[in-house]
């Protein structure tokens, strides 16, 4: 089965003969669907022209029946097709780059020997210096064990690499942050735990990824636990934040408070409890978790140990069933689940100007062209509707918050206060339905919540820099 994307563009190299003509070509890729969208000439010959097309498509079979029609063409040669997406990933997205030329040998022996055997000894007779004088004041280890890949799964820890590079490219870009993907050869938690404090002395920060459920809680609370230095795992409380971010502003365009919200959860996994505590949090009392067992309840026993928490902390009404039973008269939907979850007749039950935030990612868990002529707001995960909840918006942000006051943890309030720097990003006359979220382009974002998450930092005693201002805001590059 071909892989379903949002599009995706192929550059096809054709040698096209004299007999031919361009308009063959064109006729070809238009009879099979294709969009071409640039063109170029490679090289001029006597009995024809080499010219690169590049081609968008809707995903891998509309590519192939493409190169299909090309192919059966008389007088036209496919030499080589090439998706623009490889071609980004070509020999990996990043690399590393030296701050200081090495031109001489004076320049030499300042950046390594004899002279940086100096500041060794600085560090080795004040340990905290190496904030100062490495790159450990400014660099993040993205660590995953392939295990949860975006909506990929369990692919290992090469497969998950380029996903771990482009983590490391947005950290960069977008909040200032050095980063490198750290991709472990083992499930271990245990040794997941041992191997990450063993590298913590080169990194300020880390950021875990793509671990599944419920080993995720496990690794992160005791790496919490163990090392002096922020560790995050970006798919639990990047979602929250962000998804909190959202509700703030929904709420202030319907009117509603957050003590007063019956909010309901499909996919109680490592963001939907995350997402649940954050809004417990922020103050919602009553939230009621469904999976495919049905409503979470108390008094049941769970494989999963997160789910008896789960459990003993939600559903205060004592429902029971499933996601029709959930769902009467609730204020929020929050989908963290699969395609298909949410129907109309479950939005007919719900309050009045209901919020619902579909985030199941390619596909939410309803279609919003079915759900927009019954919802108030709408958010999903997706970039091709307003509203979109992305995690971009909260990691470089918070990171960059969290390095510049030198924190030893990432805490509760840190989080609640990302959240409340993000949705304030949005002028309130701009406020309304279709603008809930700020774009992830927007350069105010990162700075808002690196300043917001420093002052949190050092008001809940995790920070050991003097003061919130010693370390300037980052300067996003977009």
């Amino acid at each position: 089965m071909a892989i379903q994307t949002n599009g995706l563009s192929l550059i096809v190299r054709l040698k096209i003969g004299n007999n031919a003509g361009f308009s063959e070509v064109t006729r070809a890729i238009g009879e099979a669907g294709g969009d071409i969208i640039a063109v170029d000439i490679i090289h001029v010959g006597k009995d024809g022209v080499i010219r690169d097309i590049t081609v968008n498509v809707h995903n891998e079979d509309h590519r192939e029946e493409v190169v299909r029609s090309l192919e059966k063409r008389h007088g036209i040669e496919v030499i080589n097709v090439s998706d623009r997406t490889f071609l980004v990933h070509l020999g990996g997205k990043i690399e590393v780059h030296g701050k200081t030329p090495v031109k001489n040998r004076d320049d030499l022996s300042r950046v390594y020997t004899p002279g940086v055997a100096r500041v060794c000894e600085a560090i080795h007779e004040d340990p905290a210096k190496a904030f100062q004088l490495t790159i450990k004041r400014n660099t993040v280890a993205v660590v995953t064990d392939g295990t949860a890949v975006l909506g990929l799964g369990d692919i290992g820890p090469a497969a998950a690499m380029p996903v771990m590079e482009g983590k490391a490219m947005l950290f960069k870009q977008f909040g200032g942050v050095d980063a490198f993907p750290i991709c472990l050869d083992t499930k271990d938690p245990d040794e997941i735990v041992r191997i990450v404090k063993a590298i913590a002395p080169g990194f300020g920060g880390i950021n875990l990824e793509d671990i599944s459920s419920p080993r995720c809680f496990e690794i992160e609370e005791r790496l919490r636990k163990e090392l002096d230095i922020p560790v995050f795992h970006d798919d639990q409380h990047g979602t929250a934040v962000v998804l909190l971010a959202g509700i703030l502003n929904a709420i202030e365009i319907v009117g509603k408070k957050m003590s007063d919200l019956h909010v309901v959860v499909t996919g109680i996994g490592a963001a939907g409890i995350a997402s649940t505590k954050i809004l417990q949090a922020a103050g919602v009392t009553n939230i009621v978790g469904v999976d495919r067992q049905g409503i979470i309840e108390a008094g049941k026993t769970y494989e999963n140990p997160m789910w008896d928490w789960y459990a003993k902390h939600s559903n205060p009404e004592g429902r029971t069933g499933g996601l029709a039973q959930a769902i009467q008269g609730a204020d929020v939907f929050i989908g963290l689940s699969g395609p298909g979850v949410l129907k109309v007749e479950h939005l007919k039950t719900m309050n009045r100007d209901p919020i619902v935030f579909a985030m199941a990612n390619p596909t939410p868990e309803i279609a919003p062209e079915e759900a927009e002529p019954y919802v108030r707001i709408l958010a999903t995960g997706r970039s091709d509707y307003p509203n979109q909840i992305n995690n971009v918006l909260c990691f470089p942000g918070i990171f960059a918050g969290a390095l510049r006051a030198r924190a030893r943890d990432i805490n509760e309030e840190m989080k609640l206060a990302a959240a409340k720097a993000i949705a304030q990003c949005i002028p309130r006359d701009q406020l309304n339905e279709q603008y809930v979220i700020p774009s992830v382009f927007n350069a105010d974002v990162v700075k808002a919540v690196s300043k917001a998450v420093a002052e949190a930092a050092y008001a809940t005693g995790v920070a050991r820099r003097e003061s919130p201002h010693a370390f300037p805001a980052p300067s996003a590059s977009l």
